[in-house]
């Protein structure tokens, strides 16, 4: 059972499961809605309806206009996130406990790529992770599996339920089940009525610090 075992890898979600992003995603939307008479979210509508990558999202949201609109978004976002970003607490001591375990790191996101890695540059994460992976740089977003082995790439590690994937939302539990690893949800609030019925997950944790507990139980 994965509960009992060490996990070989750990792949991690980043907004909202080590990083509190909400702020920053709600600020760029809203400015982007704003551009183009849209209604803005609350952040009670943003952190329900940001799943999927904006390259799936935006479409939907702003149809032809979608990469004109995207790069209104991004300018955005460039401007503000990489000082706005703040660890959750208890994740910086989380991954060190990880690294120092020899226990192979990464990050599979739907945030892109670049801005990704510049975030975890700034927070001085890079060394903790063998890849970081975002939204475009494999043929597939999350939650389709193309990351995941993208992830895993180098390390001599084939996705299976050695691995952990940990998240905070509905669409990181289905690419972990996609991706044949160990669905793990990592967030302080409690699940929904019905929001995992398609795809649960094995191990559940109210903060960075619990996963660190478990892990230091193994």
């Amino acid at each position: 059972m994965p509960s009992k075992s060490l996990p070989r890898a750990i792949i991690f979600d980043w907004d909202n499961t080590l990083v509190d992003s909400w702020p920053v995603i709600r600020d760029a939307l809203n400015t982007t809605f704003l551009a183009y008479d849209m209604q803005p979210w609350t952040m009670d509508e943003t952190r329900k309806r940001v799943r999927k990558s904006l390259r799936e999202s935006f479409p939907d949201l702003f149809g032809d206009k979608w990469q004109e609109a995207a790069d209104v978004f991004y300018g955005r976002y460039g401007d503000i996130h990489a000082a706005a970003i703040e660890p959750l607490t208890g994740v910086s001591q989380l991954l060190t406990d990880i690294s120092e375990r020899g226990i192979y790191q990464a990050v599979v996101s739907n945030k892109r790529g670049d801005y990704l890695r510049k975030e975890a540059k700034e927070l001085e994460w890079t060394s903790h992770f063998g890849h970081i992976i975002g939204a475009n740089d494999a043929p597939r977003d999350k939650p389709a599996s193309d990351p995941v082995h993208m992830a895993l790439k180098g390390s001599g590690i084939e996705p299976d339920q050695t691995v952990w994937f940990v998240g905070d939302a509905d669409i990181d539990m289905e690419c972990a089940i996609k991706a044949n690893c160990v669905p793990v949800l990592m967030r302080e609030s409690s699940p929904e009525t019905g929001e995992f019925d398609h795809y649960p997950p094995q191990l559940s944790f109210g903060s960075a610090e619990a996963l660190c507990k478990r892990l230091r139980k193994l």
